[in-house]
């Protein structure tokens, strides 16, 4: 189940960073990578979903470690800033997901 969770994750950072290519919708290949990205990635996430995995889990880590891949990697692929403010936001997401699973392999 988690390497669907990882499947998911990796799609849904790959229709997102081609989502800014893609200069609204205006160039075809990235505009086909968020769609099709988009859609795998929810089927990726389903199936970890269908294996087993909890529903809040399995968000947690799929949203939180999306934004925080997609924040770094806009840094590095597309020149964005970030603010040390911004930056110590995704250490509390990353902190929040871990807590989040200690408390499930504990509870």
């Amino acid at each position: 189940m988690w390497i669907w969770l990882v499947v998911a994750i990796a799609c849904e950072v790959a229709a997102t960073l081609s989502l800014r290519a893609s200069e609204g919708f205006t160039r075809l290949l990235p505009s086909v990578v968020v769609v099709v990205g988009y859609a795998f990635a929810f089927y990726a996430l389903s199936q970890a979903l269908v294996r087993g995995m909890q529903l809040g889990q399995a968000y947690a880590v799929w949203s939180g470690l999306g934004i925080s891949l997609i924040a770094l990697l806009g840094i590095v692929v597309f020149g964005e800033q970030m603010t040390p403010v911004q930056l110590f936001g995704l250490v509390l997401v990353i902190a929040g997901i871990a807590c989040l699973e200690l408390g499930a392999s504990h509870g």
